[in-house]
């Protein structure tokens, strides 16, 4: 352990823990002004969300207690396994919000200096946050408990006081730099959103049925001569069940399910309303639960790209959507996808839409590839600093190099 650090347990750091109780609050989201109780849902790691909250008022309001306040740590001591003892830094007042009896907040020590914000990165540090996951308990598996007493025992290794603060303004260069890109992000997809609309939907092409452009596709796996059984979801696309579920969810005997090649499309009737329809692109081809319905394209027609676009925009789900609520099971055959119109140009004003269309849509897919490299890189940062194993600005510039390109 590098010199002036000590080993010492959570509870040396702070004088203790208080939490509000449960109140009865009003569903929907509160406006700012309004008093409200806080949801387990506001704390993540990292992340503080004070809209995740049910107004309150009245009797309710008298009973309400223990605000957020600025300079300290929130941790959730019960919530789903994954979330249990996630924790956040709370960089300001919130007076018209109150902790349940689910959460907690630090009570700073009177007697000892200490560094909260680099206090709330331990807590939120993968070690930490699997050492607190491991010692929850509970009959449920959808919600895990954690004890006063296995947070304040929680071991940590604790540098010295101005040690803590360069960690903390160290690491906080990546919570800039990974904002900043997820804002850039968001702003790019809201762009994007906007030129599909105004470069197909709204650009007053001749509408023509789907139907026109789509061919169904019954070809089974006969023989059982392909083995790669795929689904759609509703934010991958076309992926392994084993990786969605953990396991293979398919029958032994796949002779009857239903064969998709590369660059068809397939969905789940009962599923495509909330958007589990897609293109396969990752794999030649795969095998679907007979379930589904798969479908090829009239590409002298129709540009499969501009297609797929039009497939992702807000008005076309909508339109799928609305087509799923007669029926009884709120299913959508391919009869009644193909009842559907499409905005449908030349294909010459088709190639140059999609052209745009992927152009920023390739933009949004780097900012994304930037975005995970800023949290690897984070999280082998807060895996050294917070262990002592590299000191801010002395002997590993690279680190350095890596702080200055996340402040730009």
């Amino acid at each position: 352990m590098n010199k002036g650090w000590k080993s010492g347990r959570v509870g040396e750091l702070i004088a203790s823990l208080e939490s509000g109780i449960s109140v009865n609050g009003v569903d929907g989201t509160p406006s700012n002004d309004d008093y409200a109780v806080l949801k387990v849902s506001a704390v993540t790691y990292g992340k503080f969300n004070p809209q995740a909250s049910k107004k309150i008022t009245g009797s309710e309001l008298q009973r309400a207690k223990c605000i957020p306040k600025k300079g300290q740590i929130i941790i959730s001591r019960s919530n789903t396994p994954e979330l249990v003892g996630a924790s956040c830094y709370i960089s300001e007042d919130y007076p018209n919000r109150f902790l349940p009896d689910k959460l907690w907040q630090t009570i700073p020590h009177p007697e000892k200096k200490v560094e909260h914000k680099w206090l709330a990165y331990f807590l939120a540090s993968p070690w930490a946050r699997f050492r607190l996951s491991s010692l929850a308990t509970g009959t449920s598996n959808s919600m895990k408990n954690i004890t006063k007493s296995e947070l304040l025992t929680l071991p940590v290794p604790i540098p010295p006081f101005l040690e803590q603060k360069r960690i903390a303004s160290f690491l906080e260069c990546w919570d800039n730099a990974i904002e900043k890109t997820e804002a850039l992000i968001a702003a790019k997809e809201k762009q994007f959103e906007w030129l599909t609309s105004n470069l197909i939907n709204r650009a007053g092409h001749k509408r023509k049925p789907t139907s026109s452009l789509m061919s169904e596709v019954s070809k089974r796996n006969k023989n059982s001569g392909i083995e790669r059984v795929l689904s759609v979801t509703n934010h991958s696309g076309f992926v392994l069940p084993e990786e969605q579920f953990e396991r293979r969810v398919a029958s032994e005997n796949v002779s009857n399910y239903k064969v998709v090649g590369k660059g068809q499309y397939a969905y789940n009737p009962s599923r495509i309303n909330v958007g589990s329809i897609a293109r396969l692109d990752n794999w030649e081809n795969g095998i679907l639960s007979p379930m589904y319905v798969v479908f090829k394209l009239d590409t002298t027609k129709v540009c499969s790209d501009y297609f797929l676009h039009w497939l992702n925009s807000s008005e076309a789900r909508q339109r799928i959507k609305n087509s799923a609520q007669g029926s009884v099971r709120e299913t959508v055959s391919f009869k009644d996808l193909g009842a559907i119109d499409i905005p449908l140009p030349a294909m010459e004003i088709q190639k140059g839409v999609t052209y745009k269309l992927n152009l920023a849509q390739r933009e949004i897919s780097l900012l994304n590839k930037t975005l995970k490299q800023y949290r690897i890189q984070k999280r082998g940062l807060m895996q050294n600093l917070l262990t002592g194993e590299w000191q801010v600005g002395n002997s590993h510039p690279e680190a350095e190099e890596i702080r200055k390109e996340g402040i730009t």
